[in-house]
């Protein structure tokens, strides 16, 4: 029985209790859920439910938990209730019922953990974004692993999710990293507002190549050469690397198409059209204050040009106009006084900020070689860069390292840890056990032991104290899958999967025997403990999937 299915006996009890007492049963929740007790003495899951609706409907907590626990207690595969405290009900359910699960799980398959909880909502998810001047730093990467993990389980729960990748392929840094490209071409210094590192030779003699010609052009003509053409490169190189990371956008979006396509004027008037636009000292202002803002923010300056907020005004509202109506986007920490001022540009376009706009900060990363931090690139020169990352630490232990974590959190990423091939890192650790459950059905299938047909599987047998915490660990991840993507919180699952899987799974194995020794005849025992160890995989498999992580059979 999954927490699920258990929940649902739950609130058919409180049907009939209601019935019974001839109670208003419009106070009855369409839904409710069960939960795992903190102390396992307390039974297998807990309910809140009479103290739910105690006051509803003016019966004592205790009172109407009593009621609860003697309908329940009828309820097939329930083994116990007990009340405790004011009215808490703890639930034990029969070894059969809770045994059940592994079947549930091995059929579902990779469907498992997947629900509907998000169902309806279109969310357009930003992430990484980063201008096409340089390799993706560690900064970025972070954002690449955390937010293609989050696209992963917001759409495992329902939800129509449309990945971006904005990238500012116009303005002044743009301009900086032409003039650097004509730089290195003339074998000159940077410029000293401009951008250093071997990838800027690199990419300024690959324009050469393709453009011989642009070594006869005047200093103008050639630098626009090297704008469009090294543009162009540094994002094909972006791009491919992202893409060897295991990260692809639905959309690649360029803030150059919005001044091409007049969206920044469609926005200013947008904005003049509900009352939050001014003129002062000859430019146009958003009155951002009205909105908790700590200062109004120009738009248009007074020599005619566009600021970077009016191309973020006019990029938020082809979002909404492509029909998203929740926009997420991911910044780094350096962002993090961009909030107030996103929040109230969205109110100015008449959206509710809290419901239409929701930004996440992304902390510092910190790539530690002998605990002391890298700060170099061997090609970018100035930052650490995915292709060091991964070049370090390779990338599954890259991808889970960065998920593992908050995102609000800084993090330090130690060479050493994650390239070793112990339980203390925790990738392997994960990994291992999936590669364990993978070999132990192989060794089982070499001495003929076999799950059998689903009809014969005897879920009563899995009465083990450790089969026991098993199942409940495997129970637990549709669960978890759904407040990871509530929460937009995808570290939820990595911990979920070493503390609450791994852990019980290894305790699992030391005490209970799934292969027959020697001549030793398969039992149903067996058979059902095969059940429980092939469940066992198909959760690993998932949860790394979620991460962007493979589930190796081998190690």
């Amino acid at each position: 029985m999954t927490p699920a299915e258990l929940a649902s006996v739950v609130l058919a009890a409180a049907h009939a209790v209601f019935e019974q007492r001839g109670l208003d049963r419009a106070a009855l929740p369409a839904s409710t859920v069960v939960e795992r007790p903190r102390n396992p003495e307390h039974g297998d899951y807990a309910s809140t439910l009479a103290l739910q609706l105690s006051k509803k409907v003016g019966v004592p907590p205790r009172e109407l938990a009593t009621a609860l626990a003697d309908e329940l207690g009828r309820a097939e595969g329930v083994k116990s209730v007990e009340i405790a405290g004011p009215g808490f009900l703890n639930i034990r359910l029969d070894a059969a019922a809770a045994g059940q699960l592994a079947r549930v799980i091995v059929k579902a398959g990779a469907e498992y953990g997947r629900s509907d909880r998000l169902a309806g909502e279109k969310i357009n998810l930003e992430f990484v974004s980063a201008n096409p001047t340089g390799p993706v730093h560690i900064g970025g990467v972070r954002w690449a692993a955390v937010g293609d993990a989050l696209s992963r389980l917001l759409r495992a729960t329902g939800a129509d999710v449309g990945t971006e990748y904005y990238f500012n392929d116009a303005g002044s840094q743009i301009d900086r990293f032409a003039r650097s490209l004509l730089a290195a071409s003339k074998g000159e210094p940077a410029p000293e507002d401009g951008y250093g590192g071997a990838y800027i030779a690199e990419i300024a003699t690959e324009v050469q190549a393709r453009r011989p010609e642009v070594r006869s052009l005047d200093d103008d003509a050639a630098q626009e050469v090297f704008r469009v053409e090294g543009v162009a490169l540094m994002f094909d190189e972006i791009r491919s690397s992202l893409r060897d990371f295991g990260v692809e956008f639905d959309t690649y979006f360029n803030e150059k198409d919005l001044h091409d396509r007049g969206e920044l004027d469609l926005a200013l008037n947008r904005l003049r059209a509900q009352g939050h636009l001014y003129e002062s000292e000859g430019a146009t202002w958003l009155r951002t204050t009205d909105f908790g803002d700590d200062k109004d923010r120009v738009l248009r300056k007074s020599n005619g040009e566009w600021t970077y907020f009016a191309a973020d005004c006019a990029y938020y509202l082809d979002k909404r106009e492509r029909g998203f109506e929740r926009v997420v986007i991911m910044l780094g920490a350096d962002h993090h006084g961009y909030i107030g001022r996103m929040k109230a540009m969205a109110a100015c376009f008449g959206d509710d900020p809290e419901r239409n706009l929701e930004i996440l900060i992304g902390q510092l990363v910190n790539l530690l070689r002998d605990g002391a931090p890298m700060r170099m690139s061997k090609r970018a020169g100035t930052v650490i860069t995915l292709e060091d990352l991964v070049e370090a630490i390779g990338v599954d232990a890259s991808r889970y390292a960065l998920a593992r974590y908050s995102s609000d959190s800084p993090i330090d990423i130690d060479i050493e840890l994650w390239t070793r091939a112990k339980n203390d890192n925790p990738v392997f650790y994960v990994q291992y056990v999936g590669a364990r459950t993978a070999s132990l059905s192989r060794n089982a299938a070499d001495v003929g032991l076999t799950r059998g047909a689903p009809e014969d599987f005897r879920p009563e047998l899995l009465d083990h104290e450790k089969e026991n915490e098993l199942l409940k660990a495997l129970a637990e991840f549709p669960a978890v899958v759904a407040s990871a993507a509530e929460l937009r919180e995808p570290h939820r699952v990595a911990r979920y999967l070493e503390e609450s899987v791994a852990q019980s799974y290894h305790r699992f194995y030391d005490n209970c025997r799934i292969v027959p020794r020697g001549d030793e005849e398969v039992t149903d025992l067996h058979r059902a403990r095969l059940w429980l160890n092939d469940a066992t995989r198909t959760v690993i498999a998932n949860g790394l999937h979620l991460l962007g992580v493979s589930a190796p059979e081998r190690m």
